[in-house]
């Protein structure tokens, strides 16, 4: 990655040129492939401030140009940073959560040979037989003496001619039938 650092009519310190470099190796950890980054540090007389622009150029990509006007040329400098940062993230996050296999990738995926036996074998693994509870008939009786006992809302059943129910306890403490 080439990094240019210039100064137009404001002169770059060595403390100046080193927070610039630092804030710049930051933009790295988005694992972009960065061209090259230019900051211009420009003082202007009329607008009373200190303004920072990062060029950001970056391989297959749109450029991404930052500026950022503030009084002090570190804050400045920092806020810039931040915005850079931001664009590289989302720009990070677009490109890895979007990645679609490719037909040469799914091609290579179905040609790898499964071996049925050993994945029925550890499918009968995951089975866990149990065992079923044989409904007979009940009463609405029964049912409510059930409810009244238990701290269930609802209880299923089959009646004696039977149909399926539904025996439920209401908010004013009486019992509903489906």
């Amino acid at each position: 990655m080439n990094i240019s650092l210039v100064g137009r009519h404001i002169e770059l310190s060595d403390a100046n040129k080193e927070h610039l470099m630092r804030s710049i190796e930051t933009l790295e950890k988005f694992h972009l492939d960065l061209i090259s980054v230019s900051a211009v540090a420009s003082m202007n007389e009329r607008k009373k401030g200190v303004t920072i622009e990062f060029t950001i150029n970056i391989a297959g990509k749109n450029t991404i140009v930052i500026s950022q006007r503030d009084d002090d040329l570190y804050a400045a400098i920092d806020i810039a940073v931040d915005r850079a940062q931001k664009a590289l993230r989302r720009l990070h996050e677009r490109e890895s959560d979007h990645r679609h296999v490719g037909i040469n990738e799914a091609k290579a995926a179905a040609a790898v040979p499964v071996d049925l036996h050993a994945m029925s074998e550890g499918m009968e693994d995951e089975i866990v037989p149990t065992e079923l509870i044989l409904y007979k008939p009940q009463e609405v009786g029964e049912i409510i003496e059930k409810l009244k006992e238990s701290t269930k809302v609802f209880e299923v059943f089959m009646d004696i001619e039977g149909k399926m129910r539904v025996m439920y306890k209401r908010n004013d403490g009486k019992f509903g039938l489906y």
